[in-house]
């Protein structure tokens, strides 16, 4: 915004106000309001059909709101300017199957025009444990060696808004530590990063504020200090649990 001569920058990554989507007239995000700053890692947590992964692909520019606002970087999520900033990381690698980790990392960084490109490969494809496989067709890959390298690829071209949804799905320990280096590096070049998980300890453990979505609706944000795991359980039971009236409710037709 400009007051008079003087421009003056927002430091707001995420700005979504009264966000909501449906899908056939049914809302799975409704009224959705919060603010996300530069250098924030947030974890948003919530029982499967919460919203969760909506609300990511909202700020992923994969889908459009049906109603409220949404801006990324002070500007509309569309603007090919903000899309260079984002990396998302899906329940989908978006890799190209018969095409090897190589071949899938030079596609995508073509696609960025990124210089230096065979370099961040060599760098990306030791970091995620894969230089030994470079050049073995994706399709042969377990669960958690695709994961590794649809990590590696989203964090390819350096974005300043990591979007990661569910991404310690079939990973063993190995690529947990993996990903939490990761992450530890992103934060220290003051990278955003927004991330959902099931998986209490290791979101908390990895974020610098919490949020809880449930049946559409932010419920819950922290503010301060994060709670311990146990206390984060408890209050985790009371923003997400069902009534047997509400359960009701929802069943009985109109």
């Amino acid at each position: 915004m400009e007051r008079g001569t003087e421009k003056i920058m927002t430091s707001w990554v995420v700005e979504a106000e009264n966000l909501r989507k449906t899908f056939a007239w049914v809302p799975v995000l409704d009224d959705v309001s919060c603010g996300i700053a530069a250098g924030e890692v947030v974890g948003i947590f919530g029982p499967n059909g919460a919203g969760k992964t909506t609300f990511l692909r909202l700020l992923a520019t994969l889908l459009k709101p049906s109603r409220g606002s949404l801006k990324l970087f002070g500007r509309v999520p569309h603007d090919p300017a903000v899309r260079r900033k984002l990396g998302f990381l899906g329940h989908e690698s978006f890799l190209y199957p018969d095409l090897t980790p190589h071949e899938n990392l030079t596609f995508y960084g073509r696609a960025y025009r990124l210089t230096d490109l065979q370099t961040r490969i060599t760098d990306a494809l030791k970091q995620a444990g894969l230089s030994d496989w470079r050049n073995i067709p994706v399709r042969t890959f377990s669960r958690g060696m695709e994961q590794r390298l649809a990590l590696a690829r989203t964090l390819l071209h350096e974005p300043d808004l990591l979007l990661l949804d569910e991404p310690y799905i079939g990973l063993d320990s190995y690529g947990v530590a993996t990903l939490q280096q990761a992450l530890t590096a992103a934060k220290a070049q003051k990278k955003t990063i927004i991330l959902t998980t099931h998986d209490f300890a290791l979101g908390l453990e990895s974020c610098d504020r919490a949020l809880i979505f449930h049946r559409g609706r932010l419920t819950w944000q922290s503010t301060g200090r994060l709670p311990s795991v146990p206390e984060f359980v408890e209050l985790y039971l009371a923003k997400t649990q069902y009534s047997a009236s509400s359960n009701a409710e929802r069943r009985t037709p109109n």
